[in-house]
């Protein structure tokens, strides 16, 4: 999309409705939480993150697997064999 300049109105309810163009490249479609951000050069909008951020200690061990452990070219194949599946559609 090019950085065409475009503008918009501020309502009453301090509400801005964002142009067609931008919606649809950014897809965000009606109740797309967005964060607004203040910046030095204005105001930033960023899309929400679906779930807040976690670290690796956060996660670990949360789906327990009791077999042998799988080797990097078996997690390999196992991810091309799924794509294989999910994209290879003719």
């Amino acid at each position: 999309m090019a950085n065409a300049r475009q503008t918009t109105v501020l309502s009453t309810k301090g509400q801005v409705i964002l142009p067609k163009a931008i919606r649809e490249h950014r897809r965000w479609s009606p109740g797309t939480r967005l964060i607004v951000e203040e910046t030095t050069d204005g105001v930033l909008l960023r899309r929400e993150p679906a779930l807040e951020p976690t670290t690796l200690d956060q996660v670990s061990g949360m789906l327990k697997y009791d077999g042998p452990p799988a080797t990097v070219e078996e997690m390999d194949e196992a991810v091309a064999e799924m794509f294989r599946r999910e994209y290879d559609r003719d």
